[in-house]
């Protein structure tokens, strides 16, 4: 049996990123790829079979599923969303047209103005980043669900990840592996993901009668400067951590390069713990422990939550589902030492 062909294929034969891959396949409105990187990665596509399936079902007169996001980068977060939406709605039949927005509301009403025209099937109101929203008020009427976002008044569907329940299971790791004294570096309190996965922390923390120390909790840290610095105040404490809880897998890059520069080794001498899961952490030395971030699996839930409330007779009351963050233990992890 041949293997079908995958984004990572394509990537590898046009020479860039995965998501540069996904923008151009899935159409992205005002993503910044150029033309002919466009024509490249199309050409390669066609040529593995990867647009055949998109191909069929436009020509079988399938719905469209409207996305409307604020921005997609070439960072990793914005892909599995795109792609996750596209393979669940490909799997029924559907085809997703996603409209990169800048959050605009100009841009936001032209969007909804071209699915109107197309017949669509539902709107996916999401965020790159998990927030709270405003979305606009027409999608009241329209059948809608928000995908790493929520509205304050609760009237609209919602799938975020479950980050608090993601912090905890993070943290218990490094309990059960012994450790006592886990420090955190916390992202920028403006973030909802960054207060939510304090939150686990803390939890996680009492739930094993340790007491929270405030001097184990060293940030802002977003990036892997902001990781290594807030480190190095870790290891200047009278009582260093042993483990070291990281708000994303960059800042624990950043937590690698300062034991290094200490002498330091992971996980003989700190315990380091990420969470994303993006794809290059696997490839450290060594491999870091991380928590999934589930965008994938949060947009086929959209997706399919939108083809089944076609199906219904009566709307279901508006609900927040939150899809779990799973476990990945590599290498990072061991017993303290002593």
């Amino acid at each position: 049996m041949t293997k079908r062909a995958t984004m990572v294929d394509i990537a590898l034969q046009a020479g860039v990123s995965q998501a540069t891959v996904s923008l151009v396949l899935n159409d992205v409105a005002n993503a910044r790829v150029s033309d002919d990187t466009r024509a490249r990665v199309r050409e390669i596509a066609a040529a593995l079979g990867y647009a055949r399936r998109g191909l069929a079902a436009r020509a079988a007169g399938t719905r469209v599923i409207g996305m409307l996001i604020d921005e997609v980068t070439t960072t990793p977060f914005a892909t599995p969303l795109l792609e996750g939406a596209r393979d669940a709605a490909a799997a029924q039949g559907h085809v997703v047209a996603t409209f990169c927005t800048g959050g605009d509301p100009a841009a936001e009403a032209s969007a909804l103005d071209a699915l109107d025209a197309m017949g669509h099937g539902g709107v996916i109101y999401a965020r790159l980043v998990t927030r709270m929203v405003r979305p606009p008020a027409r999608l009241a009427a329209e059948r809608t669900i928000l995908l790493n976002c929520h509205d304050p008044a609760h009237r609209l569907h919602a799938v975020v990840p479950g980050d608090v329940t993601g912090a905890m299971t993070a943290v218990r790791a490094l309990i059960d592996a012994g450790h006592r004294r886990i420090a955190h570096l916390p992202g920028e309190d403006w973030g909802e993901a960054a207060r939510d996965r304090l939150r686990g922390y803390r939890q996680a923390l009492s739930s094993a009668d340790i007491p929270f120390d405030p001097a184990l909790v060293q940030g802002p840290a977003w990036t892997v400067a902001s990781g290594r610095e807030a480190t190095l105040r870790l290891l200047d404490l009278p009582a260093p951590p042993t483990a070291i809880f990281c708000f994303n897998d960059r800042v624990a890059i950043g937590c690698y390069e300062a034991l290094r520069l200490r002498g330091l080794r992971v996980p003989q001498d700190m315990s380091v713990m990420g969470y994303d899961n993006e794809d290059l952490v696997a490839h450290l030395l060594p491999p870091l422990s991380t928590v999934v971030l589930p965008h994938d699996e949060m947009a086929r839930w959209a997706v399919n939550w939108l083809i089944d409330a076609q199906a219904r007779r009566a709307p279901a009351p508006p609900q927040r589902v939150k899809i779990d963050c799973g476990l990945v233990l590599r290498g990072s992890v061991a017993a303290p030492q002593g």
